[in-house]
């Protein structure tokens, strides 16, 4: 018989020993939930409260289903609605969730021969989306919580009385709690033709606030800190304007020497010095705020100006003369005051006081240089509400005192001072093409009846520039206010010409004297286009018919399909109709939009619009803005749009993540968004109101 020495015999009894650990490790690692993607990130462990069976049994009585189905069409057709109510502290992820991280819900129906489904199912309200880098890299997490509804739309079988059809199914979903997930159940279901679809739970109501915040995530802008950003640099490159550079090292040796040896008295002067160049840009800043703190002691929102399509040609004009002085076609005039000898005096001054004025006056004798870069900014300002703009303007301020600052701090940098020479005028002019770049920007907010309007007056103040210019610098003061007195005239003329025409302005006794302004002319050709661009549209839907309709027939054709629509009232009005369950579709117009007037013709009152939106028993309203009014107004603003057209679509049970169109729409696009939302569904706070 083989011995073993006493080594060997341990050596055996300890590798014996490691399979019952293996297999105990094995065995826990199996009662242990699936590690799950949480709040916290990864986390796999096991709950407390009674062991494997009790955390199976919450999981499984976490998500409850049920489901029912509508008729349409008479019984042929119909829409298949599945619920799932989520207990509090528990959510599963979408049918839609991306591969690569959690298990994604799936619904399964019973084959059966009586229907078939016609088009896939859409979760109302939509996933809630997140990411956990440190558990899934970028992946985007989709889940629910509380009640998420699927609905399909689905076809009986010919023969089938819907009345007697139990569909049957099942969802697979995976139910996860703020630790852990667990294993994927099948939840089953039964349907049956119900008296609607299911109900809208009560935490589902309209909330303004909760919409401004869903708004302002779905926001592409830029943030206030790129503003404060882009603020700095813009005053940063004001110091290299040919009337700003050359003075910066005189001014900080001025304040060296003044100082004497004394480092500390030296940046001081500068800050002095700084704080009065930024008092001129909170002057500035004062002057653009003003009208928005009048609009809002009338109760009228900051972004109003952009309905006016007068203030919008105002502020394209001004920044096309800003561009014009950059360009060297005209130079903008030093305030008087600031070249008087009350001002010498002050700059004259020595201490703090005097270099606080010394930056005020050199600031202000900087104007033909920095004047149309603060126009430009101002005119920018003119569409902020006034907290932004005194952060902005401060911001430029700052920057084009910065290197004051720095060199005051640190005299042996103004040896990395560019330069002055002929590259600050190229400069200059270079910036002036950036502002022309603005002004067809600006272009992009007027209406289409203003832009060669608006293009005129940009020639004819191109001209009253140029006219200013010949005034010699040097000429008497009566020579270049006569200079600027006709200049203002004959924009005041072409203003007049090309936009309310002398129609506004004559009396109607003097009929021969009356004319219509090119605004007005140009507003009826565009009309005009729009019909027979409608006209054709339609002809080309009938190729049977013997000729290209005419306008009028065409109109008649497109009300043949012009959806039932409701006009917008009042807000409480509207959130009375979206607590009452109804999917709501906002056409926000107005009779001057020529844009709205062509969509809604096209894309919009369409025969496969308006069969959708019977079908699905969603409610269209008219948000008329032809006039102002301002219920619509703070609609506007809430759904963070400036101008229309603006299509708004409200999903029933999720009237705070509202479907928008803010430039423009196309027929598949509207047809795709009201199938996303659902259709209308009884509200479960309506039917409790009355109990």
């Amino acid at each position: 018989m083989l011995r073993l020495t006493r080594r060997q015999r341990v050596s055996m009894a300890r590798k014996t020993l490691h399979w019952p650990l293996v297999v105990i490790v094995l065995l826990a690692a199996a009662h242990r939930p699936v590690a799950a993607q949480t709040d916290k990130g990864l986390i796999g462990k096991t709950s407390n409260g009674g062991g494997l069976g009790a955390t199976a049994s919450r999981a499984a009585s976490s998500v409850k289903v049920s489901a029912e189905f509508t008729e349409e069409r008479g019984g042929r057709s119909g829409t298949l609605f599945v619920t799932a109510h989520i207990e509090p502290g528990w959510h599963i992820y979408s049918i839609t969730q991306a591969p690569g991280g959690p298990r994604r819900t799936r619904i399964r129906l019973n084959p059966s021969t009586e229907y078939r489904v016609v088009g896939d199912f859409t979760a109302t309200p939509p996933p809630t989306k997140s990411t956990q880098p440190e558990a899934f890299n970028d992946l985007v997490l989709e889940s629910h919580k509380g009640t998420v509804t699927w609905f399909a739309p689905i076809e009986f079988a010919p023969g089938v009385d819907p009345s007697r059809l139990k569909i049957t199914g099942s969802v697979n979903a995976q139910p996860c709690d703020a630790n852990s997930c667990y294993p994927p159940e099948d939840f089953a279901f039964t349907a049956s033709l119900g008296q609607g679809p299911p109900s809208v739970p009560a935490s589902a109501a309209f909330n303004p606030e909760e919409l401004r915040r869903n708004i302002e995530q779905q926001k592409d802008e830029r943030s206030l800190v790129v503003n404060l950003a882009l603020g700095f640099l813009g005053g940063l490159i004001l110091n290299l304007m040919p009337c700003v550079l050359p003075v910066i090292g005189l001014k900080v040796f001025s304040f060296v020497q003044q100082a004497g040896q004394d480092r500390k008295m030296a940046l001081w002067l500068n800050v002095a010095y700084s704080l009065g160049l930024i008092s001129v840009f909170w002057v500035l800043a004062a002057l653009a705020a003003a009208p928005a703190l009048a609009l809002a002691e009338q109760g009228m929102g900051w972004g109003q100006q952009f309905q006016n399509a007068g203030f919008n040609v105002f502020i394209a004009a001004l920044v096309f003369a800003m561009a014009l002085s950059f360009l060297g076609v005209w130079e903008f005039p030093i305030p008087g005051f600031a070249g008087g000898k009350q001002a010498a005096r002050l700059a004259e001054q020595e201490g703090f006081s005097g270099a606080f004025f010394k930056g005020v006056i050199t600031t202000l004798l900087a104007t033909p240089c920095t004047g149309p870069f603060m126009g430009g900014a101002l005119a920018w300002a003119f569409y902020q509400p006034p907290g932004v703009i005194f952060a902005v303007f401060t911001s430029v301020g700052l920057g084009m005192a910065s290197p004051y600052l720095l060199i005051g701090a640190f005299p042996k940098l103004i040896r990395f001072l560019p330069k002055p020479g002929a590259w600050m005028d190229t400069f200059k002019q270079v910036m002036g093409f950036v502002l022309l770049g603005t002004v067809v920007y600006l272009f992009t907010f007027l209406e289409t009846s203003y832009l060669v309007p608006t293009l005129a007056l940009l020639f004819v103040l191109w001209a009253a520039c140029w006219w200013v210019a010949r005034a010699p610098v040097t000429a008497e003061t009566g020579v270049k206010a006569r200079a600027w007195l006709e200049a203002a005239a004959l924009v005041g003329a072409a203003w007049i010409l090309l936009f309310p025409g002398l129609d506004a302005v004559v009396p109607e006794s003097l009929e021969g004297l009356r004319l219509r302004g090119l605004r007005e002319v140009m507003a009826a050709r565009l009309q005009q286009r729009i019909e027979n661009e409608v006209g054709r549209r339609l002809a080309q839907t009938a190729p049977d018919s013997p000729a290209m309709p005419s306008a009028k027939s065409s109109a008649a054709k497109a009300s043949d399909h012009e959806l039932p629509w409701r006009p917008f009232t009042t807000r409480a009005e509207f959130e009375k109709l979206l607590a009452s369950g109804k999917t709501v579709l906002v056409d926000f117009t107005a009779d001057w939009c020529a844009t709205c007037k062509t969509l809604e013709a096209l894309y919009m009152n369409t025969r496969e619009v308006r069969e959708l939106v019977e079908a699905n028993g969603v409610v269209p309203v008219k948000a008329d803005w032809t006039n102002y009014n301002p219920e619509v107004t703070a609609m506007l603003e809430l759904l963070g749009a400036k101008q229309v057209p603006v299509i708004a679509i409200f999903p029933a049970g999720s009237p705070n993540n509202p479907i928008r169109f803010l430039n423009g729409y196309t027929k598949s696009a509207i047809l795709e968004a009201l199938q996303r939302a659902g259709p209308s569904r009884p509200a479960l706070a309506s039917a409790t109101a009355g109990s």
